[in-house]
């Protein structure tokens, strides 16, 4: 398997923005993340939880709500958990 390709997609820029404006105008990120994550494409947890951390650092550097900059560290602590997760079952499946 160490020869086989994974296809990963992470947020584009017009993606991100959405959110960003989605966020200026009072709606939640985690859904609107989770929508545009969802569209079909696959992106591993590694390239979300980077984009996340992004999204946060640019979130703080524009002055945003306390409120949705912990909306958006809500979703970095997910993600970690859910690789966790995912990780904890690889082992039990490698056994």
């Amino acid at each position: 398997m160490s020869g086989m390709k994974r296809k990963r997609s992470v947020l584009n820029v017009k993606q991100k923005l959405e959110i960003l404006q989605n966020l200026d105008n009072g709606e939640s990120a985690s859904t609107d993340a989770e929508d545009v994550l969802n569209e079909g494409n696959t992106i591993s947890h590694s390239a979300a939880l980077q984009s996340v951390e992004t999204l946060l650092d640019y979130m703080g550097q524009r002055g945003f709500d306390y409120g949705d900059i912990t909306t958006v560290r809500k979703i970095c602590v997910d993600i970690r958990q859910e690789m966790k997760k995912q990780q904890k079952q690889r082992r039990i499946a490698d056994f």
